[in-house]
């Protein structure tokens, strides 16, 4: 049964046809006979009425209801039981909480049932002005409702404006949305364009899905703190609230509607491993490790003919992690050919002055990637308390990575042309703020509609510079990042016989210093191309290796865009110099 919750309704109403299974024909009160909606034109005709019981959750509720024959949903909730209950509606996290008996319980609407979506039209013929924001009336196929505003994705990639998923309040069949041209010339719509959809979720109420907003709240504020105009942070901060679920980190969550991880093996036997000698207090480590893997669902008790070992490796804080010897199962498993992207051209495709830059990171990535139920018992690893297998995909295994890439570069294959998938990293970069607040909405949607955790710690939102794969990139550039620099600067005399024999003397002392004051500043540091210049490339060659740089000369000025160098192979070393350099 789909249920409507709708503020604009004085009473409850049922359908007929929702009734008819339960061979209720006889209604209780037949005085009402007609009933005029919120908009004053449109009428409903009573067939009776009902005492109707709606179970929500583990919680029981009773109101009468009258009984219409046409309705737009199974069953319309209004204010006389929103009232009764106390009910508190939260349309952009889809949450109700209800009330009964001094106890209040928050369900979420699952919008897994089938939502009851509107289109959305323009009512008038519009010109919206170049950076300018205009709100305009649209017309719905409702009388009067809360409903969720969808914007169509294909009409904002066809034309250049922008706008947002919003909560609306319809009022006799019309309401208003925001639109904004980014673009430095007008952009006109006729009347009547599909703006997008309008939808009233459907209430087949879930437990246990709450967010901890205190948790959500803290982890919002921490990533749009450095934002400055408050305009803008309020912007960005309502939106990130509109993925709360996202940002929870008191739970872990695992992706659906997604490739499960499938592990195709040789014809081999099992491999098989006796669990690793341990101390005793690491013993009860892993045990406490294994019983939380256990609490959360990420493992289950095995009883599998594959046993790969466990063991415990320290992190940088000085606690454990349980990691398994996964090599013998790697050596039967065929191997997944899907592209990792190549960081060179990763780094190169941020480049071209783009003026603001997003970073999500996943939470325990690989973790929220589901197995394939015929697969999970190849992944069974053997601990001194039993033996386990996983139900999500464990790092350690030879196709982990190929397998989550292509996982997210299948979700995020509409946001492509403004963001770049590596692994569980993914950065979305935009040339202004409005863009860039849209482009953050898609990616943010399709991570959610997955059902994907970030990780707010290692999250950047709405930076104008970003560190990414060992470099720092912002608008003006590309340079090694300054964890890399302090590892140059640190880099030590040679003090040992071999070491020394790489660097000798004084002169190849000062050439030591000078070559590590290189490769920390410009000219080194790599600077995008311009499509509007020609590229000069370089190369030298000889029988101890190869060498080239492209470069461009803009206005008398030499930009260095790429390095490259290689010492020559014994095949290499037999060819000409003409060959070596080509």
């Amino acid at each position: 049964m789909k249920v409507m919750l709708d503020t604009g309704a004085n009473r409850t109403f049922i359908s007929s046809k929702a009734l008819h299974p339960l061979n209720s024909k006889q209604f209780v009160n037949k005085l009402y006979k007609r009933v005029i909606l919120a908009d004053g034109n449109t009428s409903l005709s009573i067939l009776g009425t009902w005492d109707l019981s709606i179970i929500m959750g583990d919680m029981l509720t009773s109101i009468q209801a009258f009984v219409v024959k046409e309705l737009c949903a199974d069953c319309i909730l209004g204010m006389d039981f929103i009232n009764k209950y106390k009910l508190i509606i939260n349309t952009e996290e889809q949450m109700v909480s209800i009330c009964n008996d001094h106890q209040r319980t928050t369900l979420k609407f699952d919008l897994n049932q089938g939502d009851i979506s509107y289109p959305t039209r323009l009512i008038n013929n519009i010109r919206i002005p170049p950076k300018r924001t205009m709100v305009v009336p649209v017309s719905v196929r409702l009388s009067s409702a809360k409903v969720l505003f969808c914007p169509s994705f294909k009409l904002q990639q066809r034309l250049p404006i922008l706008m947002l998923n919003s909560s609306l309040t319809v009022h006799r069949h019309t309401s208003f949305i925001s639109l904004h041209n980014p673009t430095n010339y007008p952009c006109s719509l006729p009347k009547g364009i599909i703006l997008g959809t309008t939808t009233i979720p459907t209430l087949s109420f879930k437990r246990n899905l709450t967010v901890n907003h205190q948790i959500v709240h803290k982890n919002i504020n921490n990533l749009i703190r450095h934002i400055n105009n408050p305009e803008q942070q309020d912007r960005v901060k309502t939106l990130l609230n509109q993925y709360a679920k996202l940002f929870d980190t008191s739970k872990l969550t695992v992706a659906s509607n997604v490739t499960s991880h499938a592990i195709k093996t040789l014809d081999h036997p099992p491999p098989v491993s006796k669990p690793y000698y341990s101390t005793p207090s690491k013993q009860e480590e892993m045990y406490k490790i294994v019983q939380e893997l256990l609490h959360f669902g990420l493992i289950r008790p095995s009883d599998s003919p594959y046993a790969a070992p466990a063991l415990l490796v320290a992190k940088q804080d000085g606690t454990w992690r349980m990691v398994v010897d996964y090599k013998k199962l790697n050596n039967i498993t065929l191997k997944d050919n899907h592209p990792l992207p190549n960081m060179e051209q990763a780094i190169q495709l941020l480049g071209g002055g783009y003026n603001f830059f997003s970073k999500l990171d996943m939470k325990s990535g690989f973790w929220q990637l589901p197995i394939k139920e015929e697969d999970k018992f190849k992944t069974a690893f053997i601990t001194p308390d039993g033996l386990f297998e996983w139900n999500v995909l464990a790092q350690g295994l030879k196709n982990s990575p190929p397998s989550f890439q292509r996982v997210m570069t299948d979700i995020l294959s509409t946001c492509r042309e403004f963001s770049l998938v590596y692994i569980d990293d993914i950065v979305i970069y935009s040339r202004s703020f409005e863009e860039h607040l849209n482009h953050l909405t898609q990616v943010l949607s399709a991570l959610s509609k997955h059902n994907f955790q970030l990780n707010p710690v290692k999250c950047t939102i709405f930076h104008q510079q970003i560190d990414y794969l060992s470099h720092t990139i912002s608008e003006f550039g590309v340079k090694p990042n300054n964890e890399k620099i302090q590892a140059i600067i640190k880099l030590r005399e040679p003090s040992i016989l071999a070491e020394a024999n790489k660097f000798l003397g004084d002169a190849q002392k000062q050439a030591f210093l000078q070559l590590k004051g290189s490769l920390i500043k410009s000219p080194l540091f790599l600077d995008f191309p311009n499509d509007n210049y020609p590229l000069i490339l370089t190369t030298d060659a000889s029988k101890v290796g190869i060498d080239g740089t492209v470069q461009q000369n803009i206005d008398g000025e030499i930009k260095n865009l790429y390095y490259h160098s290689q010492v020559t192979s014994p095949t290499q070393r037999r060819y000409d110099p003409i060959k070596l350099e080509a």
